[in-house]
This record gives C-alpha cells, sequence and structure tokens, in this order.
C-alpha cells in the first residue's frame, strides 16, 4: 500500500466533508428556502458529492488506526507485539486499498449522469461510400452491445447514402447506466479493410465520427419556444408508403446555437417531433456542458465523455482481424467480437484508464 497516496486521498475526503457541512448549512438558511431555483441549485450539487461524504467517517477511522499501528511498531523493541501488529497492519492495508478503489470511483464518476439514457450520433466521415458502410457496421455493433445488456434500441434519425449505407444514424438507447457504458465512444473511428467495391484487393482505410449524448432531464434545459421554428417536410429514404406522400418529417432549428436537428423515420409527425426535441434536448445539454468544460480547463480539452471528435480513438483492422484503441497501450480486441457488441472488456479497460487519469489529475491539483 501507498501510503502517501491513501494520505492524499484522505485529505481529499476532509475537504468534500467540509464542503457537504458547509453546503448542509447553507440549504437550511432563510434565504434559500425562498429561492428555489438556487435551492434546487445547491441540493444536486450536495447530492453529487453526498456518497463521497459518506465515505470519510471509514476511511478516516482505518487511516487512524493504521497511523496508531505503524506508530506502536516504530516505538516497541517487544518482537511478539510488533508480530502482533504487523499483522493488524497487513489487514489495515486491505481494508484501505478496497475503500480506496471504492473512493476513486466516485471521484470520477457522475451517477446523475451516467444512469441516462444515451443518443449515439454516428456520421460518415473521410472515405466516401465505404464511410456509409462502416456507419452501418457501428449502428449494428452498438445495437448489439445494448441489447446484451437488455436495453431498448431505436432508431431516431437516420440519412441513407447511394449504395445501401448510411450517412448518418442516430440510435436512442435506453437502459440503466446506458451514458456510463458508452460514454467513451466519442471521437473519430476508423477502418481498414478491402472494399467491396476494390477489384484490385487494396485496402481502403475510411472513417466515421461517433458523438454520444446523455438524454437531458426535464428541468435541466429550458428552451424558450421563440429560440426555435419547426418545420415540416415531406420525408424521404429507402421506401415506404408513407415516404414522400406526407409532411412527417420535422426539422427543429435552434437560433441561439445554431443546432439544426431533423427527424423523419416515424410515419407520425407527432413522434418525429417528440423525437427531435428529446435530441435538441441532448444536444443543448452537450453545448452547455462544453461551455463549461471550456471555462475550467481551457486549453486541456479532454476527448474523453465530450461530444468532439477531433481525435482519432480507434481502428478496426480488418486484414488483422484486430481492434486497436489509442487510449489504451499494450493491447488489441478481437474484430469480430467487438463488431457483435462484446464490448465489455474494451469498455472495463478504457473505464480503467479514465480512473486512473482523474484521480491522478484532482490528487495533484489538491496538493500544488
Amino acid at each position: 500500500m501507498d501510503i502517501r497516496k491513501s494520505e492524499h486521498i484522505f485529505r481529499y475526503l476532509e475537504q468534500i466533508h467540509l464542503k457537504f457541512e458547509e453546503l448542509s448549512g447553507r440549504l437550511s438558511s432563510g434565504e434559500i428556502l425562498s429561492n428555489p431555483k438556487k435551492l434546487r441549485e445547491l441540493s444536486k450539487e450536495l447530492a453529487a458529492i453526498r456518497p463521497l461524504e459518506g465515505k470519510y467517517g471509514e476511511f478516516k477511522r482505518l487511516i487512524d488506526q493504521y497511523r496508531e499501528t505503524e506508530q506502536l511498531i516504530n516505538s516497541t523493541q517487544e518482537k511478539e507485539m510488533i508480530e502482533l501488529a504487523g499483522e493488524e497492519r497487513e489487514d489495515l492495508s486491505r481494508r484501505i486499498e478496497a475503500d480506496e478503489k471504492e473512493i476513486e470511483t466516485l471521484m470520477v464518476s457522475d451517477a446523475s449522469a451516467d444512469d441516462r439514457n444515451v443518443f449515439l450520433e454516428i456520421r460518415a466521415g473521410a472515405g466516401g461510400d465505404e464511410a456509409s458502410l462502416f456507419v452501418t457496421d457501428l449502428m449494428r455493433m452498438y445495437s448489439r452491445a445494448a441489447e446484451r445488456k437488455k436495453w431498448k434500441v431505436e432508431v431516431a434519425s437516420t440519412a441513407y447514402s447511394g449504395i445501401g449505407g448510411m450517412k448518418e444514424v442516430i440510435l436512442y438507447i435506453r437502459g440503466s447506466n446506458a451514458y456510463r457504458y458508452f460514454k467513451f465512444e466519442s471521437g473519430v473511428h476508423r477502418v481498414q479493410r478491402v472494399p467491396v467495391t476494390e477489384a484490385s484487393g487494396r485496402i481502403h482505410t475510411s472513417t466515421a465520427t461517433v458523438a454520444v449524448l446523455g438524454e437531458a432531464g426535464e428541468v435541466e434545459v429550458e428552451v424558450n419556444p421563440k429560440d426555435i421554428r419547426i418545420d415540416t417536410y415531406a420525408a424521404s429514404g429507402p421506401g415506404g408508403q408513407h415516404v414522400n406522400k406526407t409532411e412527417s418529417a420535422i426539422r427543429i432549428t435552434h437560433f441561439p446555437t445554431g443546432i439544426v436537428v431533423t427527424c423523419q423515420d416515424e410515419k407520425s409527425q407527432h413522434k418525429n417531433k417528440d423525437k427531435a426535441m428529446k435530441i435538441l434536448m441532448a444536444r443543448l445539454l452537450e453545448h452547455e456542458k462544453s461551455k463549461q468544460q471550456e471555462t475550467i480547463a481551457q486549453n486541456r480539452r479532454s476527448q474523453v465523455g465530450t461530444g468532439e471528435r477531433s481525435e482519432k480513438i480507434r481502428t478496426y483492422n480488418f486484414p488483422q482481424n484486430r481492434v486497436s484503441d489509442h487510449r489504451i497501450s499494450g493491447r488489441n480486441f478481437n474484430i469480430e467480437f467487438i463488431l457483435d457488441g462484446a464490448m465489455d472488456d474494451l469498455v472495463d479497460d478504457l473505464a480503467e484508464r479514465h480512473r486512473r487519469t482523474r484521480v491522478d489529475e484532482k490528487i495533484k491539483s489538491m496538493i500544488a
């Protein structure tokens, strides 16, 4: 056990404990109780740190016991006492390490965000028709991954290419902790393979971008009806009696941000409008999160957990039958398993990397 690291984590918990007591005191003040908006904000902040604060008392007791045991070992000359204290220290080390892992997970997780339903926006990038076929592969991969978890998958929006691929597709996945599972998928995905249209057998490289958006709660994003325009138009696509016959497709434009959402996959105009509004709310929530991250981090923007797509995160290499995630070193994954939605090992590795990186950042910022 690294006692210096344990001491840093304890100091972090002390800060959380003090913050929790401060917020609890403010919430009981008349000024806050008379301000519903501020009350909601502070209540949400308090709820976010409550799980960590709940670990404070137990971790403090273990650290105190460890210090006392160390002091005893260093102060006594009795062999039997040293042996007994040594055994006690080993037991305390194991318990502290187990607690540390739970605390570190809480330090980097956001239960309210992780438990959201999720929108996955997949778009063809470089590579022409082959990129649109890759979008179809990614759609199936994510759909299969969700099905393995018994989550509900809906196609919220599609735009087809000329050869049976997709220029764009938006999946709506409903399930417990869906956002936590898919949140590391944001970025540029690259595929290397011989296209079916390539007569000479040359390997072709193409890309698709993925954006992961957590579904917004009812009170998290406010949309002024004056800030949006809703247009209806005839749907287009790969067939269906309703296509091009009725104006069932919906386009929503949000003027302050310039965000435009279209939805045409349902026969019902009402259902298309409902889906389009959900997508708009998710994009607006992500827009607000991005603004906050830029203000806080400025030049230290992270690809993980955001909707940015400026960096290649993963390569799907068909000739070598492997998937390489460029955020994980020293490990490749079987391409057939991954494309069939068997993503648990990959997701676990990404989550562990994220946990270690974020914990180190928080500890460094605290002791700087």
